[in-house]
């Protein structure tokens, strides 16, 4: 999508209100060569907030094919008496929007350490529709990505152009979640929760994407990616439609952290277990074969080198599949044990490795690591809110761990026997059958700039760019979210 991501970063300031505030209204700007400047001294020289605080931001982007999307986001926190600032007592996020193509994000989520006491608490609610998910293959560099198929823009039908909607399927996702953790002594943790996803996928409405459309931008009534993953049997029947999938998880956390968003020292890290179950329903066919335990393990590592203006903070992390089947559709969904953005997936995107096209290595297990420096280049409050800015350079990477099985023969034979119309001599145009080719790992780098406010909402916006072509062959990808990467 094209952001309009510039005008968001003075929006944030004009659209934040807050309730039950501390009494200074100055207006001061720190700096990391001279804590001290300040055009008037605050009676509250520690700036804690206090009560309620709020941030409302519009949501608005264009894409050709998803077309205009509105709505809005908010963050809403409560600081109590300002006693445990900036850790939050309440936080509440709330999201709508939709677009004239149908791609949408509705979703509601509760943070609280304070709800129950001794205890952390984390509800979501989602609805995310998508016309056009991304579906790059399986295993990543084992499937070759030809962004001519694809690039209308650049490419002609002689150049090999197929279709916008070669690399895509129809996906709507409902999910519901709890979660709680509680202290075992220390900074160790226990951790359980429930969940459900709800997977709903179809190829794309060409219908609904070409109405309204000129004839030359109209998206051709071809098969794509998914189509001719159906008809070689390496989607199955039973998960081409998608499935209902309720899981269970547990596991343990060790966080000596000094703050959640963004902080500059302590560790955070947690193993935990999900297991997942399928159903045998008439509207998705027998999932049963689909009951599946995975193992989940993160890392993260906060350096602090200069106060709390500069630090270095690095995320390792893996998800393997234990026991059983998982169908293709969930194998990008990244399990979590607090819900904190929109969706987790990977490899590749916004939440795993930022620049690389989403979803670009789809696999039973996968790992990824993300090293990034954090500088607060300026603070500064205005009235009864403060702020900063930041800028973050980093570099991401991921590799896969646990591959689909691709036999070159067994594939070629159910070819010649399912779509016999297709020339298998042209399967290097989909496939690299290299074995070596799935474990080569993914990398990409770029910067990010963040403006916070209450050391809490934080809109971040990210610009990263893939080392390999194979990866993105636009060489570069746009992210507007809110919260740190990690």
């Amino acid at each position: 999508m094209k952001k309009a991501t510039l005008l968001f970063l003075a929006l944030l300031v004009c659209a934040t209100y807050s309730v039950n505030a501390y009494e200074s209204d100055s207006l001061s700007i720190t700096s990391p060569l001279k804590d001290s400047t300040k055009v008037k001294k605050a009676k509250d020289p520690d700036r804690k907030r206090t009560g309620w605080t709020f941030g409302i931001l519009p949501s608005v982007s264009y894409d050709a094919d998803l077309g205009f999307q509105y709505g809005a986001l908010s963050n809403i926190y409560y600081f109590g008496d300002g006693s445990t600032y900036p850790e939050y007592l309440h936080s509440i996020y709330v999201e709508a929007s939709y677009t004239t193509r149908r791609y949408g994000t509705f979703r509601l989520s509760y943070d609280s350490k304070f709800a129950i006491p001794n205890h952390r608490l984390t509800i979501d609610l989602a609805y995310l529709p998508d016309a056009m998910c991304d579906f790059y293959g399986y295993n990543g560099f084992q499937s070759v990505f030809n962004n001519n198929w694809r690039d209308s823009k650049h490419f002609s039908a002689e150049e090999g152009y197929k279709s916008r909607a070669f690399y895509k399927f129809k996906r709507d996702l409902f999910r519901a979640a709890a979660d709680i953790s509680g202290n075992i002594g220390g900074n160790w943790y226990w951790n359980g929760g429930v969940g459900f996803l709800g997977y709903f996928i179809n190829s794309v409405d060409l219908e609904m994407m070409n109405k309204g459309k000129k004839p030359e931008r109209q998206l051709p009534d071809i098969d794509g990616l998914y189509e001719k993953y159906i008809q070689w049997n390496l989607i199955k029947a039973n998960e081409k439609n998608g499935g209902l999938h309720p899981y269970v998880r547990g596991g343990i956390t060790y966080d000596s952290r000094d703050r959640q968003t963004n902080p500059t020292h302590g560790i955070y890290a947690d193993a935990f277990l999900t297991y997942s179950a399928g159903f045998n329903t008439k509207k998705f066919g027998d999932h049963r074969e689909y009951n599946n335990l995975r193992f989940n393990f993160n890392f993260r590592h906060y350096v602090p080198i200069y106060k709390d203006y500069i630090s270095f903070a690095y995320r390792l992390a893996a998800q393997l599949t234990v026991a059983g089947n998982s169908p293709f559709y969930m194998n990008n969904y990244w399990n979590t044990l607090y819900i904190q953005r929109v969706l987790y997936e990977g490899v590749g995107g916004c939440n795993t490795v930022r620049g690389m096209l989403r979803n670009r290595a789809l696999a039973n297990g996968f790992a990824f690591a993300n090293f990034e420096f954090r500088f607060k280049v300026c603070k500064f409050h205005v009235k009864k809110e403060n702020f900063y800015i930041g800028l973050n350079p980093f570099l991401d990477a991921g590799m896969i761990l646990q591959p689909y099985d691709i036999d070159e023969s067994t594939l070629r034979n159910t070819i010649a026997e399912n779509d016999p119309d297709f020339n298998t001599d042209e399967l290097s145009d989909y496939f690299n059958f290299d074995r070596k080719s799935i474990y080569r790992p993914h990398f990409s780098a770029g910067i990010g700039l963040k403006a916070a406010m209450n050391d809490n909402f934080v809109l971040s916006v990210d610009w990263a760019m893939p080392f390999n072509k194979q990866d993105n062959a636009g060489w570069a990808n746009f992210y507007v979210k809110i919260g740190y990467m990690f």
